[in-house]
Formats: structure tokens, sequence, C-alpha cells
């Protein structure tokens, strides 16, 4: 008695929406690495001053932390730039399947 939405079906990757998701994890993989890169510079030209042995490690393991964060995301992305790249190269060349109706 309910009009319940019809599920859709999923859509199949075409090489267009590959190459527009390359694009962006691209952009966004570029984006984090400047970020590294301002970070690392940033931690670089200010040292930790302090006496304490306790705060020099703590604030060492944190500046190590952030660093180590914002460089997975860089590769992350990185790496689905070519995932997404290498798919829709891959999809360029494949033959077009015909649908197939199962007649047993």
């Amino acid at each position: 008695m309910t009009n319940s939405p019809k599920p859709e079906t999923p859509q199949m990757p075409s090489p267009l929406r590959c190459f527009i998701g390359a694009i962006l994890a691209g952009l966004l993989a570029y984006a984090l690495y400047n970020m590294t890169s301002a970070i690392g510079l940033s931690f670089a030209t200010k040292p930790i001053s302090t006496d304490s042995f306790t705060v020099r490690r703590i604030s060492s393991a944190v500046r190590t932390l952030v660093i180590g964060m914002s460089a997975m995301g860089t590769g992350i992305f990185g790496l689905a730039t070519f995932g997404l790249a290498g798919l829709g190269i891959q999809l360029l060349f494949r033959k077009p399947e015909k649908e197939q109706s199962s007649s047993d």
C-alpha cells in the first residue's frame, strides 16, 4: 500500500566518471602535498624551546603524528588517482559487452 521508491540499479563505471574522479583525487593529493610541505617547513623553522625532557618527547611525537597523517592522506589520494586513471584507460579499450538474457 505504500509507494516505496524502486531501488536504483548500480551504474557501471564509465571512462568519463573515472577520469573526473581521478582529476578530483589528484587535486586533493596535490593540496595535501602542499599542506604537508607547509606543515613540515613550519615545524622545521620553529624548534621546541623547553628544558623538560618529557615535553620534548611528547611534542616530537605529536609533530611526527601530524606529518604522518598528512603524508598518509597524500599517498592515499595519490594512489586513488592512479587507480581511477588506470580503470578509465582500461574501460576505454574494453569491448562493449552485450546484455545476455538468462535462458536456462
